[in-house]
């Protein structure tokens, strides 16, 4: 079938594969399909099944040609791939695409075919040493200040709800539905809300009306407009004024408790006093920060890794990811695929423009995966057979076909061995404290993003 086969490797980890088809190989795949189709095919003058094939060659012989063609392409591509070094294999999320395909066409009879297609692989990159390096990591303490503010976090938590029948202030609890306006006092479609909860001074509101609210009492109902600064946070809407008409449905207060022996017993009936309180608050601050700098240690080494090595990441694998996260971001806000993207054709924004600030940080990720994996492969790590055992039987229990029973089995151990990478990087490399950082600022969710 397939006369001459040749790779060539190009840019991020993708190669071009062109493979010839031998014309005999074409003819008799082309002879076959005139055979079936003069068995089944019915034209004027003739039985079913009973036209010659010369007949049926002067009228569909260029349509026929060019689908069994394709046919045969496509199954030499299938032998030409089961042939080619593991390193030059697609990945099972890159397609082959075939290049350049009007130039192929017509297809000659007693002709062999060239094609190529491009796909993406798996990259490979010399690995770089991850043993025996030293890098820094924040200096960051549990301070007072940080015990305190936990504690202020359980007593608003454990604050009563309590209706209120005066006007709104900041700190009260609001409940309240929205629409904006246009120019005609008509409700401009995909902008209500109702029943929207929100504290007063979190802005965790999209039109950021915090202070629009302050003043109204619950089942009052006021229209205004709201003019934003040109360097506003509020995604499309820098420098607009529009009409908003808000109904507060409910104002609510939150009797926040004192913090006292009583308080601190509430919270767990193991603390007496509140001095049992603060030494267990700041143990679990204490604990939440060491595993923070376990990770701060593990990304700084990640950092000095990429430095000693050069991945080209393809295509296909960054949009893989991007899709991974694009989906975390929908299920995370509550709402639909569709409904997103509604709003987002409201802004005159498309969902690439939200994707693409997430390209870089994806393809980091990635080449750090990457590393990893070749440091997993490269130290075979051991894993316990009793432990294993252990967690066959946690986890598989109750599946019985056997099939995914070794599917499953092989991810486990696989991510068993993948867990053990931490562990043996923070053993073989030197970590000291470096600049010293605030600890509210280090525990936040934006540090180091």
């Amino acid at each position: 079938m397939i006369a001459d086969k040749s790779i060539k490797e190009l840019e991020n980890s993708s190669v071009a594969l062109t493979v010839t088809v031998t014309a005999d190989t074409i003819e008799n795949d082309y002879k076959a399909a005139l055979q079936k189709y003069a068995s089944s095919i019915q034209l004027k003058g003739f039985r079913k099944g009973k036209a010659p094939i010369s007949v049926l060659e002067g009228k569909f012989g260029k349509a026929i040609r060019e689908e069994s063609t394709f046919n045969t392409i496509e199954e030499a591509l299938k032998e030409a791939l089961e042939g080619v070094e593991d390193k030059y294999k697609p990945l099972s999320f890159s397609t082959p695409e075939l290049q350049d395909e009007e130039t192929l066409l017509p297809f000659k009879p007693d002709t062999d075919v060239t094609f190529t297609v491009k796909y993406d692989v798996m990259p490979t990159f010399e690995m770089p040493a991850y043993k025996g390096l030293s890098v820094s990591y924040p200096k960051v303490q549990v301070t007072d200040e940080a015990v305190n503010a936990e504690i202020d976090k359980l007593r608003d938590q454990n604050a009563m709800v309590i209706d209120k029948n005066d006007a709104a202030a900041m700190g009260d609890i609001v409940t309240v539905s929205y629409v904006e306006l246009d120019a005609e006092n008509n409700e401009v479609p995909g902008t209500e809300r109702k029943e929207f909860v929100f504290t007063l001074g979190s802005t965790y509101n999209f039109y950021q009306i915090d202070g629009d609210i302050v003043g109204m009492k619950s089942g009052e109902e006021k229209t205004f407009s709201k003019t934003y600064a040109e360097d506003s946070t509020v995604e499309g809407y820098a420098g607009k004024t529009i009409t908003l008409k808000v109904n507060v449905e409910s104002v609510k207060f939150r009797d926040v408790p004192a913090l006292d022996d009583e308080f601190a017993q509430d919270v767990k009936e193991e603390y007496k006093t509140v001095a049992d309180l603060l030494k267990a608050t700041r143990e679990k601050l204490e604990k939440g920060l060491e595993a923070k700098l376990e990770q701060a240690k593990l990304n700084a080494l990640s950092d000095e890794l990429l430095k000693g090595t050069t991945i080209a990441v393809p295509a296909s694998m960054i949009d893989l990811e991007i899709d991974q996260s694009w989906n975390r971001y929908v299920k995370q806000t509550g709402l639909t695929e569709e409904q997103i993207l509604q709003f987002l054709q409201f802004q005159q924004k498309t969902k690439e423009d939200v994707v693409a600030p997430w390209r870089e940080a994806a393809e980091k990720s990635l080449r750090i995966q990457l590393i990893m994996e070749k440091i997993k492969e490269t130290e075979k790590f051991a894993i316990d057979e009793e432990e294993l055992k252990k967690v066959y039987d946690e986890q598989l229990k109750d599946i019985t076909d056997e099939s995914q029973l070794e599917y499953y089995k092989t991810m486990i151990e696989d991510d068993m061995r993948f867990q053990k990478i931490a562990p043996f990087l923070q053993e073989n490399n030197s970590f000291t404290e470096g600049e010293e950082v605030a600890y509210d600022v280090f525990m936040s969710e934006t540090y180091g993003a």
